[in-house]
């Protein structure tokens, strides 16, 4: 073991040494459940947005109507109840109260993964619906004038426009959950804060662990943030373009340019 440090600096780099390898794997494992727990959350919030915005039909029956109104009043609840209530007491009457009430011992990963992908898709819900009402109606009128159903409006025409509004929200709520995954460490999720307080209780050196923490906890969500930057970018396109002079009467096939120097 490397001789006791008396300077900050040389705290922080004694426990990076002594400790790094365990900040790394829990850094690790925050980023898997961030991950994986969005990706899923997404999912569900794509699908609670969907079902949310199907519009009434007064040719169904009563009965369709009303269970159509059924399901839209759970999924309301769902999304209220889980962006009503923090994501660290979620964790707890999930993990703690699934193993009083139904007997039921799940594993604290699985347990964070559950409670990070249904946290996030109530917040996907209001994310996907609010992108899709934001969707010219009068493209909504076409597509159901040319005999799409609301499944096909929603899968050829509206979502993939929404998608572009509703990308920043996405890497908002990647950018969250990588911070919020450390409340799981009251279900001893081993995840970056977890493993900081364990490195931090050995030598009492809380400020210069937690120090590291920061730092990672910042690389994380900064090279997060860039990377999603970037996706944007290419979803935009080319910012310099030239538009190309086109006559279908003399070109019907399309093979040249009217002007010469057009590219």
């Amino acid at each position: 073991m490397s001789s006791i440090p008396t300077s900050f600096f040389g705290w922080v780099y004694f426990l990076l040494q002594e400790y790094g390898g365990i900040l790394f794997k829990g850094a690790c494992v925050t980023l898997l459940l961030a991950i994986v727990g969005t990706i899923i959350g997404c999912i569900i919030g794509l699908a609670v947005g969907i079902v949310q915005t199907i519009p009434e039909d007064s040719n169904k029956s009563t009965f369709s109507r009303l269970l159509l109104k059924c399901e839209k009043w759970i999924l309301y609840a769902y999304v209220e109840v889980f962006r009503g209530t923090p994501m660290i007491v979620q964790a707890m009457v999930l993990y703690y109260g699934a193993m009083s009430v139904f007997q039921i011992d799940m594993s604290p990963m699985f347990a964070g993964f559950f409670v990070v992908s249904i946290n996030t898709g109530a917040y996907m819900a209001e994310t996907v619906r609010g992108g899709i009402d934001s969707i010219d109606k009068g493209q909504k009128e076409a597509a159901v004038a040319v005999g799409m159903n609301h499944f096909q409006m929603m899968r050829l025409v509206l979502l993939p426009q929404a998608f572009r509004n509703i990308l920043p929200q996405i890497g908002n709520n990647l950018i969250i959950n990588i911070k919020d995954t450390s409340v799981l460490n009251v279900i001893s999720v081993t995840e970056l804060y977890f493993a900081s307080k364990s490195a931090a209780g050995v030598y009492y050196r809380y400020f210069e662990v937690f120090f590291l923490t920061c730092v990672i906890y910042f690389i994380m969500t900064f090279t997060a943030s860039r990377l999603l930057r970037w996706w944007e970018g290419k979803m935009d396109g080319p910012s310099d373009y030239e538009l190309i002079e086109y006559d279908p009467m003399q070109d019907p096939c399309g093979h040249f340019p009217i002007n010469p120097k057009a590219k």
